[in-house]
């Protein structure tokens, strides 16, 4: 009998329970301060009475279980293959945990929800430091410097980093070209004749695809915008090719050009960046990165997953002042939350 043929030997308890557990479900424990992320492919998420959990069935019908920690979580990464039920949406709502629909290894993020406890603090830094001329070109030019390996003098024009950059990465290809002997190298990216391109346009645009799933689910986690960038602007996901070009030279590109024989260079790019990277290792640089970036004052940044139960009021003196307080009185007055007003406002 060929290995073709033979039957498929259906999954025993422990199989399905090692399933579930591993490796399609890998938790990441921490990311950044306190912002925790699960994966999870294949599976199918439910409430029930005991909680939330993931779900297989084997061959003979039977059902394994693995219940999640909702409470403990910011962030679910749901993969191919996974379904989900109205009341475990509800239940991840109700604990303040974005979900984000994402490819395989969570390397593409296709959409997300954000919990209405998430704090609006990076968003807050991201718009402050977007919406003022000098801030935002500060934020640019720091983005710049995070890539060069050299120092670069202080004052340098924007349009001199960009030139700077440009010729960094030309460098780049043309040195690893010459290491992989691949002829000149021109980057290309053409999705109406994508069959026509060469493996290395082929795989670096697939990587990077991966690349820049990974930033939006960092993005959506944190509460950031995806659409406010510092050096791109113009498209939904302008914030998430300023990140994503903090690293492309580092892990796309080359990897891109070590698959320039590659007879599948599209899906080689896609299985090896998942496989080698991991989000383990990449998620607590992105979200490091966008914190320093965002508020560079801030030496100990506050976690990303902090919830802010209470609504505030914006004051242009004070910053912010407690909301859910009736300020209808006399000047002079103390306000009081105690007077009949409405109370606190809570989530819808």
């Amino acid at each position: 009998m060929t290995e073709a043929s033979k039957p498929q030997r259906a999954h025993t308890a422990a199989e399905a329970r090692r399933r579930v557990a591993a490796p399609t479900l890998a938790m990441l424990p921490r990311v950044g301060d306190s912002l925790s992320f699960l994966y999870a492919d294949v599976v199918r998420i439910v409430q029930d009475d005991s909680g939330v959990s993931a779900e297989t069935t084997d061959a003979s019908g039977e059902t394994t279980r693995v219940y999640l920690p909702t409470a403990a979580l910011s962030c679910v990464l749901l993969g191919p293959g996974t379904s989900i039920t109205q009341p475990a949406m509800a239940a991840f709502a109700r604990h303040g945990t974005t979900l984000v629909c994402t490819g395989s290894g969570g390397v593409r993020s296709y959409s997300a929800t954000a919990a209405d406890s998430l704090t609006t603090r990076w968003l807050e830094h991201q718009v402050h430091q977007w919406s003022d001329p000098e801030r935002r070109l500060a934020v640019a030019r720091a983005m710049y410097l995070h890539r060069f390996d050299m120092p670069v003098p202080e004052g340098t024009p924007l349009n001199t980093l960009r030139g700077l950059e440009g010729q960094r990465v030309k460098a780049l290809y043309k040195h690893l070209a010459r290491q992989y002997r691949v002829g000149r190298f021109t980057r290309n990216y053409d999705p109406d004749a994508w069959d026509d391109q060469d493996p290395v346009n082929l795989a670096l645009s697939s990587a990077n695809q991966c690349l820049y799933g990974i930033v939006h689910a960092a993005l959506v986690a944190m509460g950031c915008s995806t659409a406010l960038g510092f050096v791109h602007q113009g498209k939904q996901h302008a914030m998430v090719y300023d990140i994503a070009d903090l690293y492309k030279a580092e892990l796309t590109i080359p990897l891109a050009f070590s698959l320039h024989d590659s007879p599948k260079p599209e899906a080689m790019a896609r299985r090896s960046f998942r496989e080698e990277l991991r989000l383990y290792r990449l998620l607590p640089r992105i979200v490091g990165d966008i914190q320093r970036l965002l508020a560079p004052q801030e030496a100990e940044p506050v976690p990303e997953g902090e919830s802010v139960p209470l609504v505030e009021l914006w004051d242009p003196e004070g910053g912010a002042v407690p909301g859910g307080v009736n300020y209808a009185r006399d000047v002079g007055d103390e306000p009081s939350a105690d007077d009949g007003t409405d109370p606190p406002a809570t989530p819808f």
